[in-house]
C-alpha cells in the first residue's frame, strides 16, 4: 500500500498528535518505515487491512525510511565508483572542465559551487575535507561518469523542455525556485550580489528578471537563474525561474540536475545566512 492509499485511513486534519507535521508523513512512517498505526489517536484499528492491524510497537517509522534512503544512496555511491575506477582521468578532464595532474593520476579537480572538489576512485575532498554526504557524492560521480559531452553555448530552455520531467518540475519548484523567491523578496541587490560570491556572471540574451545571474554549478552545468522581485502593489509576488543549458543530459541525468539546482539554492541560502550574521554583529 502506497502513503497516498493509506491516507484514507486517517482522519486527515494534520493535528500532529501522532508526532509528525502532518497525515502524509504519519502515512510514509507506516507504509515504508513499519511505524505502529495506532500512534494515531484517531485511526480505527479495525478498519485497517490485516497487514496493518498485525503491526505491533513502533518499528523505526521515518527515522527507518530515512536510514533505508541513506543505505540506497551509500550503494549508488560504491556503484558509481565502480564505474569510475577504470575511466583515464587524463582524458577526461578537459571534457568535463576539470584539472589533472600526472603526479595524482587517479584525481580530478573542479570546482563545486564555488569550492574545491578533488575526486578520487575511492573519496571525494571539498575544500581539502572529506565529503560525506552520499547525496553530493552521487552528484559528483556521476558527473564524472557521465564523460562530458556538448560544450554549453548559451542555448537555454526550462526543465520542462527535457524529455520525462513533469514530476521533476514540481520537485524543482519546491527545493530551489520557491526557496530563493521567497527569501530573497524585496532584496534582488543581497541575490545579486550572493551569485556574484559564486562567480555568476549577468546573462544575455531576452531575458528581463529584476536579477539575471548565470551560475556554474558544475564546470560544464551552467544554470541560469532568472528572479523577477515582488511588485505589491500589482499583486506580483517574488519568482524564481532556473534555466538550463540544452545540453545538459550530455553531463548528468534530470534526478542529479534537480538535486544540482536544490543545492545551489542551499548555498545561496549559506551564503545569505552569513552576511546576516555578519552585519549583526
Amino acid at each position: 500500500m502506497t502513503p497516498h492509499e493509506f491516507l484514507k485511513y486517517t482522519p486527515a486534519t494534520n493535528c500532529g498528535e501522532c508526532g509528525h507535521p502532518a497525515c502524509l508523513a504519519f502515512a510514509v512512517a507506516v507504509t515504508m518505515g513499519g511505524l505502529d498505526p495506532t500512534t494515531c489517536p484517531y485511526l480505527d484499528p479495525s478498519s485497517l487491512p490485516e497487514e496493518f492491524r498485525a503491526a505491533a510497537g513502533d518499528r523505526g517509522g521515518l527515522e527507518r525510511v530515512e536510514k533505508g534512503q541513506d543505505e540506497r544512496d551509500m550503494a549508488l555511491v560504491t556503484h558509481l565508483k565502480s564505474k569510475v575506477r577504470d575511466l583515464d582521468f587524463s582524458t577526461l578532464a578537459e571534457r568535463l572542465g576539470a584539472s589533472w595532474d600526472a603526479t595524482r593520476p587517479d584525481s580530478l579537480v573542479f570546482d563545486y559551487l564555488g569550492r574545491r572538489v578533488e575526486l578520487g576512485v575511492d573519496r571525494v575532498l571539498m575544500d581539502g575535507d572529506e565529503l560525506v554526504d552520499p547525496r553530493d557524492q552521487i552528484l559528483l560521480y556521476n558527473y564524472v561518469a557521465y564523460g562530458g559531452g556538448r560544450k554549453p553555448d548559451n542555448t537555454w530552455i526550462g526543465l520542462e523542455s527535457l524529455p520525462n520531467t513533469i514530476s521533476k518540475v514540481r520537485t524543482l519548484a519546491t527545493y530551489c525556485e520557491n526557496r530563493l523567491a521567497d527569501r530573497f523578496a524585496g532584496r534582488p541587490g543581497d541575490l545579486a550580489r550572493i551569485c556574484s560570491l559564486l562567480g555568476g556572471q549577468p546573462g544575455e540574451g531576452e531575458q528581463s528578471g529584476s536579477v539575471n545571474m548565470v551560475i556554474l554549478v558544475l564546470p560544464h552545468v551552467p544554470h541560469y537563474l532568472l528572479f523577477w522581485d515582488e511588485e505589491p502593489e500589482d499583486g506580483f509576488e517574488a519568482k524564481v525561474k532556473v534555466l538550463f543549458d540544452h545540453h545538459v543530459l550530455d553531463f548528468l541525468d534530470v534526478e542529479s540536475l534537480v538535486f544540482a539546482a536544490e543545492r545551489l539554492a542551499d548555498r545561496i541560502a549559506e551564503l545569505d545566512s552569513g552576511q546576516n550574521r555578519a552585519a549583526a554583529g
